[in-house]
């Protein structure tokens, strides 16, 4: 019997973590760590994106919020699982990440994702909502509602709150269901 595919590992073997860095940092890009982007902003270690990857749980079709793109690897990520009957619409604060991560997005011939610049004063994009999933890279101080609300009932985000990963299923009618995976450190959500 033929060993089963892993939709995850395909993804991270078609987006080298290398085509999404600064050519300052490139040839770290084997490391399991966070590296700079600048600004403030780092592209997380592959072992927590492949993590949060595994817990968002992504299938081909899906329509997907990706908060925080930052250097465009999570969203180029995200739109290898979608295939191109999904979709990913990636938010980021940083204009000049959106440039850069926009142009890393582009090389990957992915047209079914994209990155545009966030709005300050709304969190994700309510207007293109409801969204199967919700991936956010930058660390809340608490859960973000907004996040939630623009799930379809029975959506999943992953998202790391005051220093916790949360697996978060919004459920028809009632309070979100929240798992905790462990602790993290990321960059703050603004």
């Amino acid at each position: 019997m033929p060993p089963t595919p892993d939709p995850v590992a395909e993804a991270f073997a078609a987006t080298p973590r290398s085509d999404f860095l600064p050519q300052a940092v490139r040839e770290r890009a084997s490391y399991d760590g966070p590296l700079p982007l600048g600004h403030g902003q780092t592209c997380s270690q592959p072992r927590t994106v492949e993590a949060m990857l595994r817990l968002l749980d992504v299938h081909p079709g899906h329509h997907v919020l990706d908060v925080g793109t930052g250097s465009g690897w999570t969203t180029a990520l995200l739109a290898h699982l979608t295939g191109p009957g999904g979709s990913v619409v990636g938010r980021e604060m940083v204009p000049d990440l959106v440039a850069f991560g926009s142009a890393n997005l582009a090389r990957t011939r992915r047209p079914w994702a994209s990155i545009s610049p966030a709005d300050p004063e709304v969190l994700g994009d309510p207007g293109r909502a409801p969204y199967d999933r919700v991936l956010v890279s930058a660390e809340a101080r608490h859960l973000p509602r907004a996040l939630v609300d623009q799930l379809v009932p029975g959506g999943r985000m992953v998202a790391p709150v005051a220093g916790e990963m949360l697996l978060v299923e919004r459920r028809p009618d009632r309070e979100p269901g929240v798992e905790r995976h462990g602790r993290y450190r990321f960059v703050p959500l603004v």
